[in-house]
């Protein structure tokens, strides 16, 4: 008996999943798809329809437990969701009317990737458990509204064998335009092909102070490179139907004394430097490229959380701006309000202001029924009116409707994914990046690139020399096979010469980082791993000692209190130097560090940022003269943290020298100057620049200039010179800039070769905020300067904007 009913009940299951299938396989039409399943197309289901319409028909039909699911982040599996594919069970979930999004699904982060491997890779089964997934949310939810399905991209798309890029420090070091524009294009690529629909790329956020964990994640301290790559990057996203949102909005990145983890508050800038440096990056790329998402940042501005700040999210960034995307929370901001700002004396408080405010969806690792049950009690008690989240909700489902979901909700062709995109396809993308983004500090006597053919025996050492952590990024593809320094150097002289091998010194001692205030005597370990070194070093011909940082000691939550080298790495490098023999120094680090003594003492100095997976290969050609480092700086390095803010921009007179007589003569009582300034890089060759042209010299204030200069390689190897463009306003009725960069241009040129730089100068580069906090260009002399960095300035002519 009991087996027959299971029989029975089988059989009953059976044929009401076949019905259910039945009536799915009915939804899709010839050109249309049936998602509230009534067997009539309405206007949101029209692919004909303007969007405005669509999204008008959609909110009219939806419950108010549709509509605040639709303001809310459902975080993948492994994070939040506890399940890898759709079960019986999610109709007893708040997602049963709906999500917003869906962020880092399957995408190898977490320890529970792990246990579905076969869902990440080959590509194909990612698609086809996305799909899956997407397809539980249009046949099984009442309205049908497909899901954004979200990811990180900062350094590639965070997915396992995506393409990965360098640390975004190391892409702005690059300064090429059409490079990012590619990396764009592949992020987006390897997202469409995967069934992700929206990258969380690029960070446009600026460093002003060092210190600061995150400067590895940033493309530099100047506003104006920022905007440009900025602008290529979303661009090279979004041309693939893929949606990029802007990372982080606003004043992210000036956490007081640089101190971020649980120090994410009171940014001290002033309104007018809030515009000029700060905002610049996202107005412009907003205006040039209209990304589709833009992430709210959890720290305050003048007392006031910025995403609980109406007028940073509706009147500078959808009025001024003119942005038509949605705005999604960075995780735990919306908490914040309550718990770390204490601006709002419960969380549904803060929920209202949030939403007032102008934010669209809320992100953070918990249920997302934390952020949609406090609006739906809102909204009962008369709280938050309805035309709020009528508003709010549009915003979203025009994102959607705008990436084509309503008309295409699934990877068309899922096999495609195994033929488009992975690291292994892109190698040599990932490995010219990676070329381009060495930046040569100093080169005495021409040390390098160094002859193979003269070297038998070559001691690597250093504590990064053979680590790899610093490769891949919680932000960026995993599942990579990499190359340390230390491989490279060994693959690349196979059977040429000798390589060997001391690790010399830890990252850092077991004190650190107290330490750094507070030195600590070596242990008989320390002094061991040192001699060790120095032993080794007495025996080759050249040392090549990989120091600097690693992904624990700089990085999101991990500002530091010195910049100097950590741990023991200062006293392995003078003790390697004492040998006598040749030391080459390969910094390995994410933000500047004061290296006065390298910079004295060691005769070559190349620096790499975080690498990618390719680095040590890279790391390896390059010293050898395989490649010629061309990159340039985007942060200043000081010379000591004492010096901070040491930066590019620069108000006259704020790095000023001091003066040692006259009636407030003062004598020497500080270190003047940086190590090295923004824009500062050199090359194995040599570059000439001449015969700069600038037309017309004077007209009216809106008009545009046309600037050309000549640049020639004098050297005898190709290379790469990166011609810089900075403006000086002579006379403005406020203080404006000492100078500031207004155009560049990366150009790749033979020994002997010469070629005709053009830059384009458009009114809105003179443009300054006068008293009265307008935009405006004054009359007046310019000074149009074009150099090799923002100090190495070769050539200068003045022009006049008339009245």
């Amino acid at each position: 008996m009991k087996y027959k009913l299971i029989i029975c009940i089988s059989a009953l299951c059976l044929g009401l999943v076949g019905n259910v299938q039945a009536q799915n396989k009915k939804m899709y039409r010839n050109g249309w798809i049936d998602f509230n399943k009534n067997g009539v197309k309405d206007i949101y289901e029209d692919p004909s329809q303007p969007v405005e319409k669509r999204v008008a028909d959609l909110l009219s039909q939806m419950s108010v437990e549709e509509k605040t699911c639709q303001l809310a982040t459902l975080y993948g599996y492994g994070r939040v969701l506890k399940d890898s594919l759709p079960v019986a069970g999610w109709k007893n979930e708040i997602w049963k009317d709906g999500i917003a999004n869906i962020d880092e699904m399957l995408n190898g982060v977490g320890k529970k990737s792990a246990q579905v491997p076969g869902l990440l890779y080959p590509f194909s089964n990612h698609a086809e458990a996305v799909n899956s997934v997407q397809r539980w949310f249009v046949e099984e939810t009442r309205l049908g509204i497909p899901v954004d399905f979200t990811n990180e991209g900062i350094h590639g798309l965070n997915h396992t064998k995506a393409t990965p890029l360098p640390a975004p420090i190391a892409i702005g070091s690059t300064w090429n335009k059409e490079l990012v524009r590619r990396a764009g294009v592949i992020a987006g690529q390897e997202a469409k092909v995967l069934g992700y629909t929206n990258v969380y790329a690029p960070i446009l956020d600026i460093v002003r102070d060092p210190r600061w964990g995150r400067t590895l994640e940033c493309y530099g301290e100047e506003p104006y490179l920022i905007a440009a790559l900025g602008t290529e990057m979303v661009n090279g996203i979004q041309s693939q139907g893929v949606a990029a949102t802007l990372k982080h909005y606003a004043v992210y990145s000036v956490p007081k004394g640089g101190r971020d983890g649980n120090c994410r508050t009171d940014p001290h800038v002033a309104p007018r430097e809030l515009h000029e440096l700060f905002l610049y990056p996202f107005k412009k790329v907003i205006q040039n490229s209209h990304p589709m998402g833009v992430m709210s940042s959890y720290n305050d501005w003048d007392g006031v959380p910025v995403s609980a700040s109406y007028y940073f999210l509706t009147e500078l960034l959808r009025e001024e701006y003119g942005f038509d995307g949605y705005v999604v929370s960075d995780s735990e901001a919306v908490e914040f309000v309550e718990s770390k700002h204490h601006v709002a004396d419960t969380y549904d408080e803060a929920v209202r202001q949030v939403l007032e405010a102008g934010l669209n969806v809320r992100t953070h690792f918990t249920p997302p029924s934390d952020f949609i049950l406090p609006i739906r009690r809102l909204l009962e008690e008369k709280k938050i009116s309805m035309a709020v989240i009528d508003k709010r909700v549009s915003e979203v489902l025009r994102v959607k409707f705008r990436l084509g979901l309503f008309d295409q909700p699934y990877v068309a062709d899922t096999k495609a994914a195994d033929r488009v995109g992975g690291a292994d396809r892109n190698m040599d993308f990932v490995k010219q990046m990676q070329q381009q983004a060495l930046v040569l500090l100093k080169n005495e006597n021409n040390i390098l690139p160094l002859d193979k053919r003269q070297i038998k025996k070559v001691l690597v050492t250093g504590p990064l020399a053979d680590e790899d952590n610093f490769m891949t990024s919680r932000y960026g593809p995993n599942g990579l096979e990499t190359v340390t320094v230390l491989a490279g150097l060994r693959n690349y002289l196979k059977g040429i010469a000798e390589v060997d091998y001391a690790k010399g010194c830890d990252i850092v001692d077991a004190g650190w980082p107290a330490t750094e205030i507070l030195p600590a005597p070596m242990s008989e370990q320390e002094k061991h791993g040192i001699a060790e070194a120095v032993a080794k070093a007495g025996e080759s011909d050249v040392i090549i000692a990989v120091l600097g940082e690693d992904e624990y000691r700089t990085g999101e939550s991990r500002s530091r209190t010195s910049l100097d080298l950590p741990g023991r790495q200062q006293q392995l490098l003078e003790a390697l130097h004492a040998t006598g023999k040749p030391v080459i120094l390969v910094l390995i680090n994410g933000q500047p560090l004061t290296v006065n003594w390298a910079n004295a003492y060691i005769p070559a100095i190349l620096e790499s940022w975080f690498p990618g997976c390719q680095g040590g290969t890279v790391i390896a050609e390059t010293l050898f003269g395989e490649h010629n480092p061309g990159g340039k700086l985007t942060v200043t390095f000081p010379k000591s943290v004492g010096q901070i803010e040491l930066n590019f921009p620069f108000k006259p007179g704020s790095h000023g020298a001091q003066p040692h007589s006259g009636p407030n003569g003062s004598g020497a009582t500080r270190v003047i100057g940086e190590l090295y300034p923004f824009g500062f890089g050199l090359s194995y060759t040599t570059f000439v620049y001449s015969d700069l042209e600038v037309s017309p010299l004077q007209q009216h204030t809106q008009g545009e200039y046309t600037i050309k200069v000549n640049v020639t390689n004098t050297g005898k190897r190709a290379g790469d010179e990166v011609v810089q463009l900075y403006v000086r306003d002579k006379v403005s009725s406020v203080i404006t800039y000492d100078s500031q960069l207004r155009g560049f241009e990366r150009v790749s040129l033979q020994p002997g070769e010469t070629r005709q730089v053009t830059f384009s100068l458009k009114p809105e580069d003179l443009q300054i905020l006068d008293r009265n906090m307008n935009w405006t260009v004054e009359p007046g002399e310019f000074e149009v300067m074009i150099g090799a960095s923002s100090q190495d300035i070769r050539l200068k002519k003045t022009i006049t904007a008339l009245p």
